[in-house]
């Protein structure tokens, strides 16, 4: 049998110089312009999301400041309530850390 025929043939018949048509060209140059344009997108979406939201609040008008302006002058009851959140605090910190000997202690 002449083996070197059939090997001819396969390797003519799978070349890879074979001319491209502009269907192919064209097929190409889509994916390339949608890659592209997905990447411009997810590069500048946001800024320009957050730009138009800016833009857009701006011309509803100011709205009005639902924060005062001037800080509640402090009391003796509110520097007692921040004292009784410290402690609160420090006691949640203390009871962490006897958790985390006892689970140290069992570990080992």
């Amino acid at each position: 049998m002449d083996f070197k025929k059939y090997v001819l043939a396969d390797r003519i018949s799978l070349s890879y110089h074979s001319p491209m048509n502009w269907q192919e060209v064209w097929g190409i140059l889509k994916w390339v312009l949608a890659a592209v344009i997905a990447g411009f997108v997810g590069q500048f979406g946001k800024s320009l999301a957050l730009f138009l939201m800016q833009r857009r609040r701006s011309k509803k008008g100011p709205k009005a400041d639902p924060v005062p302006t001037s800080p509640a002058p402090r009391t003796a009851s509110s520097d007692a309530d921040a004292e009784q959140t410290y402690l609160k605090v420090q006691a949640k910190i203390e009871k962490k850390r006897a958790k985390a000997k006892v689970k140290r202690l069992k570990k080992s």
